[in-house]
Protein backbone atom coordinates (compact mmCIF):
# COMPACT_ATOMS: atom_id res chain seq x y z
CA UNK A 1 0.00 0.00 0.00
CA UNK A 2 1.08 3.38 -0.68
CA UNK A 3 0.45 6.46 -0.87
CA UNK A 4 0.63 9.70 -3.15
CA UNK A 5 -0.51 12.91 -3.52
CA UNK A 6 -2.92 14.35 -6.71
CA UNK A 7 -4.09 17.23 -7.29
CA UNK A 8 -7.27 16.93 -5.85
CA UNK A 9 -6.31 15.12 -2.48
CA UNK A 10 -4.41 12.30 -1.06
CA UNK A 11 -4.46 9.16 -3.15
CA UNK A 12 -3.74 5.48 -1.47
CA UNK A 13 -2.81 2.66 -3.64
CA UNK A 14 -3.75 -0.62 -3.02
CA UNK A 15 -2.68 -3.72 -4.90
CA UNK A 16 -3.46 -7.46 -4.57
CA UNK A 17 -6.41 -9.39 -2.42
CA UNK A 18 -7.87 -7.02 0.45
CA UNK A 19 -8.63 -9.00 2.88
CA UNK A 20 -8.93 -9.61 6.73
CA UNK A 21 -5.04 -9.26 6.90
CA UNK A 22 -5.14 -5.69 4.82
CA UNK A 23 -8.17 -4.55 6.08
CA UNK A 24 -6.72 -2.85 8.98
CA UNK A 25 -3.71 -1.56 7.68
CA UNK A 26 -6.15 0.23 4.82
CA UNK A 27 -8.29 1.29 8.05
CA UNK A 28 -5.58 2.83 9.70
CA UNK A 29 -4.37 5.04 6.93
CA UNK A 30 -7.56 6.48 5.43
CA UNK A 31 -8.08 7.84 8.61
CA UNK A 32 -4.98 8.87 9.70
CA UNK A 33 -5.67 11.29 6.30
CA UNK A 34 -9.56 12.19 7.99
CA UNK A 35 -7.16 13.40 10.91
CA UNK A 36 -5.06 15.66 9.23
CA UNK A 37 -7.74 17.65 7.63
CA UNK A 38 -8.39 15.71 4.09
CA UNK A 39 -12.56 15.13 3.43
CA UNK A 40 -11.66 14.12 0.74
CA UNK A 41 -9.73 11.17 -0.33
CA UNK A 42 -9.26 8.37 -3.40
CA UNK A 43 -8.34 4.67 -3.16
CA UNK A 44 -6.97 3.33 -6.07
CA UNK A 45 -7.90 -0.03 -6.79
CA UNK A 46 -6.67 -0.48 -10.29
CA UNK A 47 -4.27 -3.24 -9.36
CA UNK A 48 -6.63 -5.16 -6.46
CA UNK A 49 -7.80 -7.98 -7.39
CA UNK A 50 -10.36 -8.90 -4.39
CA UNK A 51 -11.99 -7.68 -1.91
CA UNK A 52 -13.69 -9.63 1.15
CA UNK A 53 -16.90 -8.32 3.56
CA UNK A 54 -14.12 -6.89 5.88
CA UNK A 55 -12.37 -4.43 3.77
CA UNK A 56 -15.74 -3.38 2.34
CA UNK A 57 -16.78 -2.91 5.77
CA UNK A 58 -13.58 -0.38 6.14
CA UNK A 59 -14.44 1.48 2.69
CA UNK A 60 -18.22 1.69 4.09
CA UNK A 61 -17.18 3.07 7.29
CA UNK A 62 -14.20 5.51 5.52
CA UNK A 63 -16.82 6.75 3.10
CA UNK A 64 -19.19 7.58 6.42
CA UNK A 65 -16.57 9.97 7.65
CA UNK A 66 -15.59 11.52 4.47
CA UNK A 67 -19.39 12.07 4.22
CA UNK A 68 -19.66 13.79 7.78
CA UNK A 69 -16.57 16.16 7.05
CA UNK A 70 -17.88 17.10 3.90
CA UNK A 71 -15.91 14.85 1.36
CA UNK A 72 -16.16 11.46 -0.38
CA UNK A 73 -14.24 8.33 -0.93
CA UNK A 74 -13.73 8.26 -4.51
CA UNK A 75 -12.67 4.34 -5.66
CA UNK A 76 -10.66 4.05 -9.07
CA UNK A 77 -11.45 0.62 -10.26
CA UNK A 78 -11.85 -1.65 -12.94
CA UNK A 79 -11.59 -5.35 -11.78
CA UNK A 80 -14.55 -6.87 -12.70
CA UNK A 81 -14.76 -9.00 -9.39
CA UNK A 82 -14.74 -6.08 -7.32
CA UNK A 83 -17.17 -4.16 -9.49
CA UNK A 84 -19.92 -6.99 -9.23
CA UNK A 85 -19.28 -7.63 -4.63
CA UNK A 86 -20.08 -2.81 -5.17
CA UNK A 87 -22.97 -4.18 -7.25
CA UNK A 88 -24.76 -7.00 -5.49
CA UNK A 89 -24.31 -5.09 -1.98
CA UNK A 90 -25.80 -2.04 -3.80
CA UNK A 91 -22.75 0.40 -2.85
CA UNK A 92 -21.67 0.91 -6.48
CA UNK A 93 -23.82 3.68 -5.96
CA UNK A 94 -22.73 4.79 -2.82
CA UNK A 95 -19.01 5.76 -3.99
CA UNK A 96 -17.70 7.72 -6.47
CA UNK A 97 -16.17 5.25 -9.12
CA UNK A 98 -13.39 5.45 -11.52
CA UNK A 99 -12.07 3.94 -14.43
CA UNK A 100 -8.40 5.69 -14.61
CA UNK A 101 -6.57 8.19 -12.32
CA UNK A 102 -6.90 10.82 -15.86
CA UNK A 103 -10.72 10.43 -15.12
CA UNK A 104 -10.54 12.19 -11.18
CA UNK A 105 -9.32 15.57 -13.15
CA UNK A 106 -11.60 18.04 -11.82
CA UNK A 107 -12.97 16.13 -9.03
CA UNK A 108 -13.37 17.91 -5.68
CA UNK A 109 -10.77 20.44 -6.57
CA UNK A 110 -10.10 22.20 -3.34
CA UNK A 111 -9.10 19.62 -0.52
CA UNK A 112 -5.41 20.24 0.46
CA UNK A 113 -2.86 18.06 -0.08
CA UNK A 114 0.35 16.85 1.59
CA UNK A 115 2.87 16.20 -0.70
CA UNK A 116 4.70 12.99 0.21
CA UNK A 117 7.85 12.61 -1.58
Amino acid sequence: MTQVSEDNGPLVVVDGEIDLAVAPSLRERLETLLAAGHSTLYLDLLDATFLDSTALGVLVTVREQCQRAGGALHLIVTEPRILKVLEITGLATAFPLHGSRPDLAGTDQGDETTRHE
